[in-house]
């Protein structure tokens, strides 16, 4: 496909025929009474677990009013537009989407002096939540968990849990990533409703809420910033810290910082120092994770951490030389694969835990080193594989915005690229930024990201904003997003549309000769965001036949040729003119857009 095609393809998505059914080895082998089953939270497990993935009913109406029947079975936490969902239907913006189960009976069993809290790992978009009739909680948001303590809610037996869903997709400015309900090109199968897993847990009337830490890799020095809820007098706290399940004494000092909701919700701190002979670093070559157990009264969590520091430095004793990426003070190129995390049986949700750390360890052995988690968030799990596993991330914040202008978006930067960088983004309307409301909603998603995700050390670089799609006050996001969290990089305008400001110049380039721009340079690294993006489509192993990509080859030899050559004569050569990162396009095939490593069903590694 040439330039104006591809171009064309990206600006008029297509209509065509339904997606033709595509499983992955998991889906296929699937025990839908065991369905994604592992402990949801990693970053802070308790011993109390129920999950409720499994058939749930569903039904599908044009009024807010309950159903008076529901249509079937729906397999949560698969979205009904997913073919394992056993649904295989489009919710539509009109339309509200139904869920109802009866909790366990372990739920009656809930012991003296316990609370039970209900989790949701995402529900995409707008969701309320019912327990025996009564709202238990309300959420916006497509990609973030929330919860509810339903204790008071519950009866003798025969519990019911009911959830409304509404999602707009197409008609608002919501958050919504890749997803569209035209489906084409370089934009997919748009899905709602239950996509993570859901789940209860028992804790004492004094728990903790939420748990990350704050780490300083020069000092030594590692805080555990706690939110903890309380009934009565706060009970004391008490840290262990392990290494290779060998407990290190260290000294914990406490201090509690501040109190709300009338002092029954508190912050409070524990900090430490690790020994010297104790000191371990994180790094893909030697993932290094401590362990933690936390007590806070008759509460406990097992957690982790670790010691890794990202930066952009300029290499020592060179003068007049391009500032790099640098893990623990030393210069590390990183070699980075898009990511969109798409299944074709699950769309958002892996079929498998395995699926998950198959896509990591495939990217390990073909010498990728980052992923950059393109305009999604993922589930906790994804990120704690990362973390074990050594594979740093580059995070993007899910766009949103109105309907794209994609003349201004796509042909203006691409033909006209130093026109593009004069583009402000005070342009609201040019951008999709008209609704002030929805630039507020997004704004407060993205802080509510950076938030839940900075527990996870593998995050190395935030992404506010891809290509222009809904960006808006890039300066003052990058600044909002560095205050809280002060510790990691920002890519603010990844692709285009700079705006002078963040920690990269971050360019997209995939019809023009790979290269670095001539320039002196300030304090911002060079950053080959996305390219590649070498289509070859694998009969019986995609779910379309008309298909995208920016340069197709027609075999898997000649596309293996060609992404050898790529990425020895032409991107490795930048490292030595100031290449700090790349990101190849990409790790698997999505719908009409093949220009995968990897299939999209995972079954064929194209380079192998």
């Amino acid at each position: 496909m040439n330039f104006s095609d591809a171009v064309k393809s990206i600006i008029k998505p297509h209509k065509h025929d339904r997606l033709s059914p595509l499983f992955t080895k998991w889906g296929e082998s699937m025990d839908t009474a065991n369905v994604l089953s592992e402990y949801p939270r990693p970053q802070m497990r308790r011993d109390s677990f129920i999950f409720l993935n499994g058939y749930w009913d569903y039904a599908i109406t044009d009024s807010p009013s309950i159903p008076a029947g529901f249509e079937g079975k729906i397999l949560v936490p698969f979205s009904p537009e997913a073919a394992l969902s056993g649904v295989n239907r489009q919710l539509k913006p009109d339309e509200f989407l139904w869920y109802r189960t009866i909790l366990p009976d372990a739920c009656e069993q809930t012991a003296p002096g316990m609370r039970l809290l209900l989790h949701f790992g995402a529900v995409d978009y707008e969701a309320e939540v019912f327990v025996n009739g009564t709202l238990a909680a309300a959420h916006r948001g497509g990609y973030l968990p929330f919860h509810a303590d339903i204790t008071d809610l519950l009866k003798g037996s025969g519990n019911e849990l009911l959830l409304k869903v509404k999602d707009t997709t197409g008609l608002k400015s919501e958050a919504r990533g890749k997803q569209t309900l035209a489906r084409g090109g370089i934009f997919y199968t748009a899905q709602s409703g239950i996509w993570q897993s859901v789940w209860l847990e028992q804790v004492p009337l004094s728990y903790i809420e939420n748990l990350w830490f704050e780490t300083d890799y020069d000092k030594r020095t590692v805080t555990a910033r706690i939110s903890a809820h309380r009934t009565g007098e706060i009970p004391s706290f008490a840290l262990s810290l392990l290494c290779q399940g060998q407990e290190i004494p260290c000294l914990v000092s406490c201090e509690t910082i501040s109190a709300r909701d009338p002092g029954t919700v508190f912050t409070a701190s524990l900090s430490f120092t690790i020994p010297e002979e104790y000191f371990h670093s994180w790094s893909p070559e030697d993932p290094f994770l401590y362990d933690v157990k936390l007590t806070f009264g008759r509460d406990q969590v097992q957690s982790y951490f670790a010691m890794r520091l990202f930066s952009i430095e300029k290499p020592e004793n060179q003068e007049n030389t391009a500032p790099v990426f640098c893990l623990n003070h030393k210069p590390y190129f990183l070699m980075g694969v898009l990511d969109q995390g798409y299944w074709p049986d699950g769309l958002y949700t892996a079929p498998a835990d395995e699926a998950l750390i198959y896509d990591i360890t495939v990217m390990k052995s073909l010498g990728f080193n980052m992923l950059r988690k393109h305009i999604k968030a993922e589930c906790a799990r994804w990120y704690y594989h990362c973390d074990r596993l050594g594979m740093i991330v580059c995070q993007d914040m899910v766009n949103g915005g109105s309907r794209y202008h994609m003349p201004v978006i796509s042909y203006l930067p691409t033909l006209f690229p130093r026109m593009a960088s004069r583009l402000k983004d005070s342009h609201y309307a040019m951008l999709s930024r008209k609704d002030m409301a929805a630039r507020q909603q997004w704004e407060q998603e993205c802080l509510e990201t950076v938030a839940y995700l900075k527990f996870f050390p593998s995050i190395a670089i935030w992404v506010p904003f891809n290509e222009g799609w809904g960006q808006f006050d890039t300066a003052r996001i990058t600044n909002l997003i560095k205050e809280a969290d002060p510790h990691r990089l920002v890519d603010s305008a990844s692709g285009w549309f700079d705006q002078n400001c963040g920690d990269f110049i971050s360019v997209h380039n995939y019809f023009r000769p790979l290269s670095v721009p001539v320039k002196k340079w300030d304090s911002r690294a060079f950053f080959l965001s996305e390219y590649g993006g070498y289509a070859c489509h694998i009969k019986g192993h995609s779910s379309v036949e008309r298909i995208f990509g920016y340069k197709r080859y027609n075999s898997l030899a000649d596309f293996q040729s060609a992404y050898r050559n790529l990425i020895e004569n032409s991107l490795m050569p930048l490292k030595s003119r100031g290449l700090c990162a790349a990101v190849y396009t990409q790790l698997s095939d999505v719908e009409e857009e093949v220009n995968g490593i990897l299939s999209y069903d995972r079954k064929i590694n194209k380079l192998l």
